[in-house]
C-alpha cells in the first residue's frame, strides 16, 4: 500500500500531468463501470447516487456529481487527501434534540457524528417505545457505518478475473502497484482510470453486461419525469379541447411510457415491481390509468379517462418530487417476499385496488368542487354516482381479492392465516367501509348526494392503510420495504381532505337540469 502511495504521489507531482489533484483520476468514466453492492450488480453511477443520496439528501455535493464524490470519499481509504465534506439530513425531531440540533439546522457533519457514534448506538439499543424515532435513530446509524465504509475504500467492490472465476475485491485492493506501473508504459498520462476500466472488460467477458447496462440507461432515461410530462399534457388537452381523440392518443404513450419504466425495473430486478412504497405508487398510477383507459372505451365515458389520467399525474408527481419520502432504489428481498407467485398476486391484487378506488375519489372530489364553486345539475351528479360506484365495484372486488390473498400467503409464511397485524387490520377496515358505501348504494340506504361525500371522504381510510401505517403507525410485520418519512405528507392529504368536506358538506346540486355541468 505504502508503494502505491507513493506512486500516486509521484504521478501527481509531474509524471501525469493530465490528472488535477483535486478530482484524482474520479471522472464521469467510471459511472458505467459494474460493481457489486446490495446482493446484486450494478452501475457505479446507481450506487454511487445511491449512497450520497442515502447520506446526505441530495444527488450531488457542491458541483460534484455523485461519482466524483462517492470516488473522492473512497480513495480517503488509500491515503489520498481530498477536501469533500459531507453532511447529513436530520428531519426527525426527537433525533435533533439528541444530536443538539437547532430547530431550523437539519444537517451535521459526518466527521461531528463520528464522535457521537457510541451515544448513537447505546441510544438505539435503549429505544423501546417510539418506532418512528428508533427507525430514524438506526437509519442514522446505518449511514454512519456506510460513510466510514466508503471513506475506507471497502464499499467499491470491483470485479477481477482471479483464475477465469470473477472475484470482487475493494478498490484498494483492485487498484495495486504492479498493474499501474503495466498500464503507465501504455497510458502514461493516466494509468490509473485504464486499470479500474479493465474490471469492466473482465467482468464482461465473464458474465456479459446486458442487465447492469440496461440499469445505467433506465438511470438516466428519466421516464417517471417523460410519463408525467405526458399525462400532464394529456390532462389539459382533455379539459381544455373538445377532440378527445387527441388526449387519448397522448394518454395512451404516457402509459406506453410508463409499461416500459416497469419492464425495466421488472427485467433489472428480476421479480414484480411492487415490493416498496416507489414501485406501489408507481404501479398503482399505471394500473389506475390502464384501469380508466378500458372502463373509458368499453363505457363510451371520457370521464374515466379524466379520472385516470388525474390521479397518475397525481402519483407521478409524487415519484418526481417527493425524494425523501420515495426512493427509487432497487433492493434485495427480504426472505418472505422471495415468493414471486404471491408477491405478483396478493400485493398486485392490492394496489390494483387501490388505483381503482382512486379514482372514484378524484371523480367525487370534482364534483364536490363542482358543487360548490362551478355549475352541476341532478342529473349530472346521478350520472357521476353510477361512474363512480363503477369504480368503486372493481376496487373493492379487487381488494377482497388481495386480502384473501395475503391471508392464504400470511399462513404459508408465517403459519397463521390472520394476526391483527397493523397493515392486516387496515386493510379489513378498508374493505368493510367500501362494503358498507357499495351496500348503502345498492339498497338507496346512502342518497346520490350524500354517496359521492363518503366516498371522497372513505378514500383516508386507503391513504392510512398504504402509507398511515408505515410513516406513522412505523411498525408490523408489513414495514419492511418502505422507506422513512412521509408523515407531514399524509397528516397535509388528512387535512385537506377534510376541510373540503366541510366546506363542501351544504352544498347540493340544484334541481333545474337546463344548468349544463
Amino acid at each position: 500500500m505504502k508503494k502505491l502511495l507513493v506512486l500516486l504521489a509521484l504521478c501527481l507531482l509531474g509524471i501525469t500531468p493530465a490528472m488535477s489533484a483535486d478530482n484524482y483520476f474520479c471522472k464521469k468514466d467510471l459511472e458505467k463501470l459494474p460493481i457489486l453492492q446490495g446482493g446484486r450488480v450494478k452501475p457505479l453511477y446507481v450506487h454511487a447516487a445511491e449512497a450520497i443520496k442515502n447520506l446526505t439528501g441530495k444527488s450531488t455535493v457542491g458541483e460534484l456529481s455523485a461519482v466524483e464524490a462517492y470516488c473522492l470519499l473512497s480513495l480517503n481509504g488509500m491515503g489520498l487527501p481530498s477536501d469533500i465534506k459531507l453532511e447529513a439530513r436530520i428531519d426527525h425531531v426527537d433525533l435533533m434534540k439528541f444530536l443538539g440540533l437547532e430547530k431550523d439546522q437539519h444537517t451535521i457533519a459526518y466527521e461531528a457524528l463520528l464522535a457521537k457514534e457510541d451515544a448513537i448506538k447505546s441510544e438505539v439499543r435503549m429505544i423501546k417505545d417510539n418506532e418512528s424515532y428508533k427507525k430514524a435513530m438506526g437509519k442514522l446509524y446505518d449511514s454512519i457505518y456506510l460513510y466510514k465504509e466508503i471513506k475506507a475504500g471497502d464499499n467499491w467492490l470491483l470485479a477481477a478475473n482471479i483464475n477465469n472465476h470473477i472475484e470482487w475485491q475493494p478498490i484498494v485492493v483492485y487498484l495495486t502497484e504492479q498493474k499501474v506501473i503495466a498500464q503507465k508504459a501504455l497510458t502514461p498520462a493516466d494509468p490509473f482510470l485504464p486499470v479500474l476500466l479493465k474490471s469492466k472488460t473482465e467482468f464482461d467477458q465473464a458474465n456479459g453486461n446486458e442487465k447492469y447496462e440496461l440499469e445505467l440507461v433506465y438511470a438516466k432515461a428519466g421516464l417517471a419525469t417523460w410519463a408525467l410530462t405526458l399525462s400532464i399534457i394529456a390532462l389539459a388537452t382533455l379539459v381544455l379541447f373538445k377532440n378527445f381523440n387527441i388526449a387519448l392518443g397522448i394518454a395512451g404513450f404516457s402509459a406506453l411510457v410508463q409499461i416500459v419504466l416497469i419492464a425495466m425495473r421488472v427485467i433489472i430486478s428480476g421479480r414484480a415491481p411492487i415490493t416498496n412504497m416507489y414501485e406501489t405508487v408507481l404501479f398503482s398510477g399505471f394500473g389506475s390509468l390502464a384501469l380508466a383507459l378500458v372502463l373509458g372505451h368499453f363505457k363510451k365515458e371520457k370521464l374515466f379517462v379524466y379520472m385516470g389520467l388525474a390521479y397518475n399525474v397525481c402519483t407521478l408527481m409524487m415519484l418526481n418530487f417527493a425524494n425523501g419520502m420515495l426512493t427509487a432504489t432497487i433492493s434485495p428481498l427480504v426472505p418472505v417476499l422471495r415468493d414471486n407467485f404471491w408477491l405478483s398476486t396478493h400485493v398486485t391484487c392490492v394496489i390494483l385496488s387501490y388505483g381503482a378506488l382512486a379514482l372514484s375519489w378524484i371523480l367525487a372530489n370534482t364534483v364536490l368542487f363542482k358543487r360548490r364553486w362551478g355549475s352541476i345539475t341532478k342529473k349530472d351528479e346521478l350520472m357521476y354516482a353510477d361512474i363512480i360506484y363503477t369504480t368503486l365495484k372493481w376496487g373493492t372486488t379487487m381488494l377482497a381479492g388481495g386480502v384473501i390473498l395475503g391471508g392464504v400467503w400470511a399462513d404459508y409464511s408465517w403459519g397463521r392465516f390472520w394476526g391483527w397485524d397493523p397493515k392486516e387490520t387496515w386493510s379489513l377496515i378498508v374493505l368493510c367501509t367500501y362494503m358498507a358505501i357499495l351496500h348503502g348504494r345498492y339498497t338507496s340506504w346512502i342518497k346520490p348526494a350524500r354517496f359521492i361525500t363518503i366516498t371522497a371522504g372513505a378514500f383516508m381510510s386507503v391513504m392510512m392503510a398504504w402509507f398511515g401505517v408505515n410513516y406513522i403507525l412505523a411498525t408490523g410485520l408489513h414495514s419492511y420495504g418502505f422507506s422513512e418519512g412521509g408523515a407531514i405528507f399524509l397528516g397535509s392529504f388528512f387535512l385537506i381532505q377534510t376541510i373540503i368536506l366541510i366546506i363542501t358538506n351544504n352544498y347540493e346540486a340544484p334541481k333545474n337540469t337546463a344548468l349544463e355541468a
